[in-house]
């Protein structure tokens, strides 16, 4: 009987060892993909983008407050801004987009009595004018919560009249510290806007007029064979170009002398998750053939016939 019990204790203790080993396996392994999801996006990434940090504690006074039953503007006096310049909401973005290609987004939430507090008013740290397309959303591209950024989308996400509307709202009226231009991998507005005219001049007429807004800047476009890559450069063109424009906004231009807010272009990879930023003068340059092809736009927008871009 004595031998059977020692035999079942063994038994038992042996179980016991193996599922502790394969626990601290499987432990091992969750921790280095997790790792390993980083890595990838870090080399897709610009060089720039900040590493991936923790995610901080929640503001203990904050967390306090609510739990005794605080009013929405005790909640929202409280609450700190993501960025409080430039430089740091910029930061912001890149540690955000860092989380979310790595596959460790935080996905921010607000509590009721924060969601509630968010009536009172808006204080989003950063503008991103971005293209429409449902495969790029710019909250969850930057990981980003409610309030935090104030999005402008439209397709082929150029410089219109409400679009540059919206910017100057943002800028004038709300506590934001960076413009963001952002394109995106395999953007149907740009593809569209390098077919032939005689195509182009195939689609609704309020399509013609975003289509518009893009071809000077695929005009000059260099021989690419590859189709991704000419479609990548298609893209970053466009963003180039639509920057350019928006900082001859008058608004956008005080906001930037005064160091409120810094203009920057992007370009979303919707394969990898990652966000190249353009932020030096030479990232963002213009050759003097899209110049050109800029100046023959506002010359035949000039003059052509003022009437509403609805078909008739």
């Amino acid at each position: 009987m004595k031998s059977h019990e020692n035999i079942n204790r063994r038994a038992v203790s042996v179980t016991a060892g193996v599922a502790m080993i394969c626990g601290a396996l499987s432990w091992g392994q969750t921790t280095s993909h997790a790792a390993d999801a980083v890595a990838p996006g870090a080399a897709a990434a610009t060089t720039r983008t900040q590493p991936v940090q923790p995610a901080p504690e929640p503001d203990s006074l904050l967390a306090e407050i609510i739990k005794k039953g605080a009013t929405m503007e005790e909640v929202a006096r409280l609450r700190d801004p993501v960025a409080n310049n430039p430089v740091d909401a910029l930061r912001a973005l890149k540690t955000g987009n860092a989380r979310f290609y790595g596959g460790v987004a935080r996905r921010p939430d607000l509590s009721a009595n924060e969601r509630r507090a968010q009536i009172l008013s808006q204080t989003p740290f950063a503008v991103v004018l971005g293209c429409s397309d449902s495969r790029v959303p710019t909250e969850l591209v930057y990981d980003q919560g409610l309030g935090s950024i104030f999005s402008i989308r439209v397709a082929g996400n150029v410089i219109e009249p409400a679009t540059s509307g919206s910017i100057e709202y943002a800028v004038e009226h709300l506590k934001s510290h960076i413009v963001v231009v952002m394109g995106h991998e395999g953007c149907g507005a740009v593809k569209a806007a390098m077919l032939p005219a005689a195509q182009r001049n195939k689609e609704p007429a309020n399509v013609r007029f975003l289509l518009d807004r893009i071809v000077p800047s695929i005009a000059s476009l260099p021989a690419i064979r590859d189709d991704k890559a000419r479609m990548r450069e298609a893209v970053i063109s466009n963003v180039r170009l639509q920057v350019h424009l928006l900082k001859q906004n008058p608004v956008v231009t005080q906001a930037t002398k005064n160091g409120k807010i810094t203009v920057v272009g992007a370009y979303y990879e919707i394969g990898s998750g990652a966000v190249d930023f353009l932020e030096t003068p030479e990232e963002l340059r213009l050759s003097a053939a899209e110049l050109r092809a800029i100046a023959q736009q506002v010359r035949v927008s000039a003059n052509a016939p003022q009437h509403s871009h609805q078909d008739h």
